[in-house]
C-alpha cells in the first residue's frame, strides 16, 4: 500500500525484531491514518526537497513491539506518528535542521549526532494532526544514560 509517492506501508511498518521474536507489527485503520499523514507532512516533503532516498531506520511499532525494544508502548512509534531515519550523504544535523526550519512537527529529535562525525545517530521527527509542538531536542548519552537538551 502506498502512503505518498515515494513511502509504503511496508517501509514503515519493515521491523527485522518483530520479524524474529514473531511479534504482529500490523498497523490499525488509525495507525495507517497517522503513518499517511506523517509520510505526506514531513517524510514526502523531505524527499521532495534533497531529491535523495529517505532511508527509514524505525516507523511503526506494535505497542509489544515497544516494549521488546525497550521503548514505551506510549510512544508515538506505537501511534504511528514518528519515523527514524536518515539521508545519505547528508549530515543528519542539516538535515534536522532544514525539517526546524521549513517543515511542521511535533516533535524532532537529532538523536546521537556528533559534531566529529556529521553522519553520526539518526533523525527522530513526529508529526500529529493536531497541536504540534514544534519540540526540537538532541538525545546524548551522560553518565550512561540517555539525556535530552536543547540542539546547539
Amino acid at each position: 500500500m502506498s502512503l505518498t509517492k515515494n513511502f509504503s506501508l511496508l517501509e514503515l511498518t519493515k521491523s527485522q525484531t518483530a520479524e524474529r521474536k514473531g511479534i504482529d507489527n500490523t498497523p490499525s485503520a488509525e495507525h495507517q491514518d497517522n503513518l499517511k499523514s506523517l509520510c505526506t507532512n514531513v517524510l514526502q516533503p523531505i524527499r521532495d526537497h534533497f531529491s535523495r532516498v529517505v532511508t527509514i531506520s524505525s516507523g511503526y511499532r506494535s505497542p509489544t513491539l515497544c516494549v521488546a525494544l525497550g521503548s514505551r508502548s506510549t510512544s508515538q512509534h506505537a501511534k504511528g506518528e514518528a519515523a527514524d531515519f536518515e539521508i545519505f550523504g547528508v549530515s543528519n544535523k542539516e538535515l534536522a535542521d532544514w525539517i526546524n526550519e521549513n517543515l511542521d512537527y511535533d516533535q524532532l529529535i537529532l538523536e546521537y549526532w556528533k559534531e566529529s562525525d556529521p553522519n553520526s545517530g539518526w533523525v527522530h521527527c513526529s508529526y500529529t494532526n493536531s497541536g504540534n509542538r514544534k519540540q526540537y531536542l538532541r538525545a546524548y548519552k551522560e553518565d550512561g544514560k540517555t539525556k535530552y537538551g536543547q540542539v546547539l
